[in-house]
């Protein structure tokens, strides 16, 4: 298990305004800075920093649970509701209850964007993570190889030959010294050239370019080759920095899933008085006569509100479908 920044993990948090934390499943009828529709990660967070600096946040989900589609559902049960699939999961599945599923299954880069956000709101306090034990590359020919994270592993593994790992090693080493703002860390590549450039001067093979793509860089596809160097080379920035954060590896995962994520920024939220409503369907986006969104409906309530921010599930007429 990794040992996590804990230091704001015991402590009481700082106090909030006067408005108490509450969660309600009863009468909207108010006047709200903000309303939320939807409590997927980017909305909860919202939510968050939103009551963190005073404002009146009404936050909605026409769902039962939180997360959206970010989501870790529990028990399987409803797990298999959420699909439609009628039946009962099978007794071989054992405990409902020790399921814990993800609708988006992701892990965490430990010196991430979100992990600094994590730690600069103080959300960390209401989480426990784990680090990754390994990650694994499968090589045409059936063969699965640990990714290797140490000096050892890297020279015992036999996912490169000894020759080609010095060549890798050179390559690491200017990834790792590269700035864009400096000329002298180029060694003649520019940020605009391509990867293709980068391979070809430092003699990598086919194999260890998929390596470098697909295990570093974390691509799916072979298209970021023909593409100017920078962005891969920051992907692989963030790789060898998330690696160096706790060593054995570079990915990060909530001890009781994703859906952890925006619970702990909705129990932020609810700390600096931040009202909640699950299971609260949505009929209406009240607009007012200069035609912007002044307030919510559901039912024969309406809660009035500045601003209305959700995800897009809550306003099908105003989105399309992209890609």
């Amino acid at each position: 298990r990794a040992s996590w920044p804990r230091s704001s993990t015991r402590h009481t948090p700082r106090q909030p305004n006067a408005r108490q934390a509450h969660h309600s499943h009863g009468s909207m009828d108010d006047e709200y800075d903000v309303i939320i529709l939807g409590t997927g990660l980017k909305e909860c967070v919202l939510s968050g920093l939103m009551s963190v600096n005073g404002k009146k946040v009404l936050h909605m989900d026409r769902n039962d649970y939180y997360g959206g589609r970010s989501a870790s559902i529990t028990p399987l049960k409803k797990l298999f509701t959420h699909f439609g699939v009628e039946r009962d999961p099978s007794e071989s599945l054992g405990r409902g209850r020790d399921w814990n599923v993800d609708l988006i299954p992701k892990f965490i880069m430990a010196n991430g964007a979100l992990v600094k956000m994590l730690i600069m709101t103080d959300v960390t306090r209401y989480l426990d993570f784990k680090c990754c034990d390994g990650s694994y590359v499968w090589k045409s020919g059936g063969k699965v190889y640990k990714v290797p994270v140490t000096t050892a592993e890297a020279l015992s593994s036999s996912l490169m030959g000894m020759f080609e790992k010095r060549r890798f090693q050179k390559f690491v080493k200017w990834v790792s010294q590269f700035d864009e703002k400096d000329e002298s860390t180029w060694q003649g590549l520019p940020p605009t050239a391509t990867m293709a450039d980068c391979y070809a001067k430092f003699g990598l093979d086919a194999n260890t370019q998929a390596v470098t793509g697909h295990a570093l860089a974390l691509y799916t596809e072979d298209d970021y080759i023909k593409e100017p160097c920078l962005k891969t080379i920051k992907r692989i920035q963030l790789y060898a920095d998330s690696l160096a954060k706790y060593g054995s590896s570079p990915y990060l995962y909530p001890l009781y899933g994703l859906g952890e994520l925006p619970q702990s920024f909705a129990r932020l939220s609810a700390i600096y008085g931040g009202t909640y409503m699950l299971d609260k369907p949505v009929d209406e986006i009240v607009y007012g006569e200069d035609g912007k969104a002044c307030g919510v409906k559901s039912g024969d309530e309406v809660a009035k509100c500045k601003m209305v921010i959700g995800s897009p599930g809550y306003f099908p007429d105003k989105v399309k479908v992209v890609g």
